[in-house]
This record gives C-alpha cells, sequence and structure tokens, in this order.
C-alpha cells in the first residue's frame, strides 16, 4: 500500500511537472531540484540510522533522479537565464553541451546504481556517493551559490 502511494504521488508529480515545463521552465527545474533535495535527505537519513531502510523508497529516489536527469537538459530554453530567484549560471547557455554532459553523468550514475541501492542499507552506502559526485559536478560548475 505505502509503495502504491508514493509511485501514485510520483505520478502526479511527473504530470504537472510537465504543464510546468511547459510554461514556467525555471519552475520545473526548480521543482525537479526540490525533489532531488527531498530525496537525497530521505537516503541521507536511511544511510545515517535516522529511519529505517526502505528498497521501495530508494527506488522511488532513484527514478525522480532518473527523471531529473533527462528532463534536466531541455529546461533551459534562452528565456530563462534570469528571473524566479533561479540559481543557474550563465555558464549553462554559453557551455550547453558540457552542461547537457553533466546532466547525462548524473543519469548514468543513477541508472548504474539503482539496483545496488534498492538491495541493503550497504547497497545504498556504496551508491550514494557515485550519485553524489555527479550531482556535485554539475553544481560546482553551473549552480549560483545562495546569497
Amino acid at each position: 500500500m505505502f509503495v502504491r502511494s508514493i509511485l501514485a504521488a510520483l505520478a502526479v508529480g511527473l504530470s504537472v511537472g510537465a504543464v510546468i515545463a511547459q510554461s514556467d521552465p525555471i519552475a520545473a527545474r526548480k521543482a525537479l531540484m526540490k525533489g532531488n533535495n527531498d530525496n537525497a535527505i530521505i537516503a541521507v537519513k536511511m544511510m545515517r540510522g535516522q529511519q529505517p531502510f526502505d528498497a521501495a523508497a530508494v527506488d522511488v529516489a532513484f527514478a525522480q533522479w532518473a527523471d531529473t536527469a533527462q528532463k534536466l537538459p531541455g529546461l533551459f530554453p534562452d528565456g530563462s537565464k534570469t528571473g524566479g530567484k533561479t540559481h543557474a549560471s550563465s555558464k549553462i547557455w554559453l557551455n550547453k553541451k558540457d552542461f547537457d554532459a553533466k546532466a547525462a553523468a548524473f543519469g548514468k550514475a543513477v541508472a548504474e546504481n539503482r539496483d545496488k541501492a534498492k538491495e541493503s542499507l550497504a547497497g545504498l552506502k556504496a551508491a550514494i556517493p557515485a550519485v553524489g559526485k555527479a550531482c556535485d559536478d554539475c553544481h560546482e560548475e553551473y549552480r549560483l551559490s545562495s546569497q
């Protein structure tokens, strides 16, 4: 029942996300990043023993991260460089091929580690550093620091 609820929420979120992406790419980017962060918090809490390991929740996190990797490159049209309190660096538009490659590398890290992560707590602990590094590689270059 819990897994079905999570999957239903994910489906609704993806549908809403598609509408937002078409009308407001900055809001869509922010929603994806919020989802990434929310899922990272859950994974880290599991890793720290602050909540029990839950393979279904891990799978939901990896599904959301895979969705982000797929959608993110298309959410940076020229008209979305400013506004909406975006943290996107102008470097994205100057070096879009590298940005897209970093998004693809994130997607690859997610795909390569998903099965291992949902197997066990040890698997999650082994998987998260690779996913986190791929995420950080993009943020270091293409995310403005919060003021």
